[in-house]
């Protein structure tokens, strides 16, 4: 089952001296498609503030892996995460914040039960990614039995000095399969 969970409306203020706040929210299932696994994040999250040509960076808050697949040999898995543009208004050149600017790491796992190796996709801020394309936030790569995993992963925007103030909104996602 693959059970697709979104961070949606994370949220950029930028006021006239342009503090950043970003905001994701969405706890839930938007779809199932490997049965026995499913995901789910934080319904949402105060990042906040920031100013243009500098950088915001916060944590998301935990996100969790549960499979309860039993003794299916092996049950892996692999949590991808994604991001949209951040746009405020109609969004345009100096309205949006690019996806590319959006940066993201897991940091290790935090809690985790049932057998099997679990790897983080990127243990520490040095290894973080830019969530421009889907990125592998966590995988399982071995063992059977029920397994629950969950991780905290961190983000950092870094707010174009282009952009004029607003509130900017967008969309994190964090699925498994």
């Amino acid at each position: 089952m693959r059970l697709f969970v979104a961070l949606l409306g994370a949220t950029l203020g930028l006021p006239a001296t342009l503090p950043v706040d970003a905001a994701p929210s969405g706890r839930g299932v938007v779809s199932a498609l490997t049965e026995g696994v499913d995901i789910t994040v934080p319904a949402s999250v105060n990042l906040g503030t920031g100013f243009t040509g500098g950088t915001l960076t916060g944590q998301l808050g935990p996100v969790q892996v549960r499979d309860v697949r039993g003794p299916v040999n092996p049950n892996s898995w692999i949590a991808t995460v994604s991001a949209t543009v951040f746009v405020t208004g109609g969004g345009g050149p100096q309205r949006t914040i690019a996806n590319g600017q959006v940066s993201y790491w897991s940091g290790p796992a935090t809690r985790s039960t049932g057998g099997g190796t679990l790897v983080p996709g990127q243990p520490t801020q040095a290894q973080a990614v830019t969530l421009n394309v889907p990125r592998e936030a966590f995988r399982k790569i071995s063992g059977n039995g029920n397994n629950e995993v969950r991780w905290v992963p961190t983000i950092r925007v870094a707010i174009p000095s282009s952009v004029v103030a607003g509130v900017y909104t967008g969309t994190i996602t964090h699925s498994v399969a």
